[in-house]
């Protein structure tokens, strides 16, 4: 017995030695650093400052421990590559999710101020790509004057907790042009949000403080009947209204001239008739419907269309702040607007018409163009887009000076091209078949 206590000693000894050896040959080889992921959802984050203790499990990377230079003592005392710590903290390793490398260890530190930047970052450049000096990700906020050290409001809230107006803050005084909100806009727009942006896009375009009805440009009949007793006169579309776009958009889409570039649309205006002027409409347009049964077929009353036209302006009625008719007898768009189209006048400007003695608009707003001529000192045209009851009409390739109307069973003439037109037109015949509904302002082409 006392001779094999003497050999216990010994075995311990070797067996301490074999067993070191072993987990030299099973250690592995330092990994290189993985690259950061950038952070998509913090949802994914441990909360806290916690990390996983599982082996490289939260993207932190061993290196050998006499590594010099870019190497951080970590918690637990192993050298960290400072690319796989946490961007915010900069004391533990990223976390890693199973799939990827945030870059950040924890929900608390995404949500928090940097201490200082990570090497290979500068401090107030948001990186080497120009991202934002709080969430890295995003580039930095430029408003056209400067930019800013953070992409959003929220990163400069989060970078600066402290302050009550982040470093996007609209100038003082500026607020959101929702009506009755008292909030600051967004940077990128002038409203503070996509629900108030939506609101404004769709408001009565009188009182433009309710939502307009669907099949109306006013919230309700009181606001229709306001603008009956305002008129004749022209109220400004804002820029960004449904009804802005839906006219510009039609400017844009039939300018069909191949030699000239469509130009941009700068201010409409809703033509506002008195309502014994839309009366006289409204009953043409209802016989007509009755005659040809349209919205039976899917079309509307009367198969109304919009369509151009172009005339004589000899005041700078359209251009900003001026809003007045004139009283010029030569100003054809002022007596348009105020009276609507007269039939009695045809002839007197250009002495004749290859459809006979109507009314003459065309779907090509490049066409109407044409006829558009200013006798006054502006950087804008004026168009006016129309609404017709076209009824049902009869289409024609060549010319047919003669008619005074529609060939028989006919409500107009659709002058088609490819005869002796090279854009169409659509000719009507009696005053109430056409009433102005938009003045459209545009730069010269």
């Amino acid at each position: 017995m006392a001779s094999m206590a003497q050999h216990i000693p010994m075995a311990l000894s070797f067996l301490s030695s074999v067993a070191s050896g072993l987990h030299k040959a099973h250690t592995p080889a330092p990994l290189p650093p993985a690259p950061a992921v950038p952070l998509q959802n913090v949802s994914n984050l441990p909360p806290g400052n916690a990390t996983s203790s599982a082996g490289n499990s939260t993207g932190a990377v061993s290196v050998p421990s006499n590594t010099s230079g870019n190497s951080t003592a970590g918690s637990s005392g192993i050298a960290i590559s400072p690319i796989a710590l946490c961007i915010s903290c900069q004391a533990k390793p990223k976390y890693f999710d199973g799939s990827k490398t945030h870059p950040y260890c924890s929900k608390t530190c995404a949500t928090t101020k940097p201490k200082s930047a990570p090497n290979g970052f500068k401090t107030g450049s948001g990186g080497a790509n120009g991202n934002c000096d709080f969430c890295r990700n995003r580039p930095k906020y430029t408003d056209g004057a400067r930019t800013h050290d953070y992409c959003s409001k929220a990163c400069a809230r989060h970078a600066n907790p402290q302050r009550k107006q982040s470093a996007l803050a609209p100038a003082s005084g500026q607020t959101c042009q929702a009506p009755g909100c008292t909030n600051p806009p967004h940077p990128t727009g002038d409203y503070c949000s996509l629900a108030h942006k939506t609101l404004s896009e769709n408001l009565c375009i009188l009182c433009m403080k309710a939502p307009k009805m669907a099949t109306s440009h006013f919230c309700s009949q009181t606001c229709i009947d306001d603008a009956e007793k305002k008129g004749p006169c022209i109220l400004e579309v804002p820029n960004g209204h449904v009804t802005f776009k839906s006219v510009a958009d039609q400017f844009k889409a039939s300018w069909r001239h191949t030699n000239s570039t469509c130009p941009t649309v700068r201010r409409i205006y809703k033509i506002i008739l008195p309502a014994n002027n839309l009366a006289t409409f409204d009953t043409y347009k209802a016989s007509v419907e009755a005659k040809g049964q349209f919205g039976a077929q899917g079309r509307s009353p009367g198969n109304e269309n919009r369509r151009w036209h172009g005339t004589r302006r000899a005041c700078n009625l359209g251009d900003k702040g001026h809003l007045q008719f004139c009283s010029t007898q030569t100003c054809s768009l002022c007596s348009i607007i105020r009276n609507s189209y007269d039939i009695s006048l045809w002839g007197k400007k250009t002495g004749w018409g290859r459809f006979g003695k109507g009314i003459y608009t065309s779907s090509t707003s490049s066409k109407s163009n044409d006829y558009s001529h200013n006798d006054c000192k502006s950087q804008l045209k004026a168009i006016l887009l129309n609404k017709v009851v076209v009824g049902k009409g009869c289409k024609m390739l060549q010319d047919s000076t003669s008619l005074t109307a529609a060939p028989a069973g006919f409500d107009s003439v659709l002058a088609e091209k490819g005869g002796s037109l090279n854009y169409d037109e659509l000719v009507v015949y009696t005053n109430d078949a056409i009433r102005p509904s938009f003045l459209v302002m545009y730069d010269e082409p």
